[in-house]
């Protein structure tokens, strides 16, 4: 998915950040998402993703897409890092699609 970019306001950058992810490294993994799945909120479309940042740390993410003029944004509803057992998970997943893609 080729995004135009993330998009920030006071209500997301807070809310993103209170587990201590930075803002590097959330966009980091948005602008490489391998994989979306939807995320069961009832009031509007979300998606879960998750990835490795640069410097090895594994984030979870939840984030809306929309599109203005033709381009694709996403904005991130929340994040944090991924515990041991999800990050096990996410390996054996990548591995997966590895495999399927080869």
């Amino acid at each position: 998915m080729k995004i135009k970019g993330i998009y920030w306001d006071d209500g997301n950058i807070s809310h993103c950040q209170k587990h201590g992810v930075s803002i590097a490294e959330i966009e980091y993994v948005l602008h490489r998402v391998e994989f979306r799945i939807p995320d069961p909120f009832p009031n509007e479309p979300r998606y879960r993703t998750a990835g490795e940042t640069a410097e090895g740390r594994y984030v979870f993410i939840v984030y809306m897409e929309y599109t203005k003029d033709d381009e694709m944004y996403l904005r991130p509803i929340s994040t944090r890092y991924m515990h041991r057992k999800e990050i096990k998970k996410y390996e054996q997943f990548k591995k997966t699609m590895d495999k399927s893609t080869n």
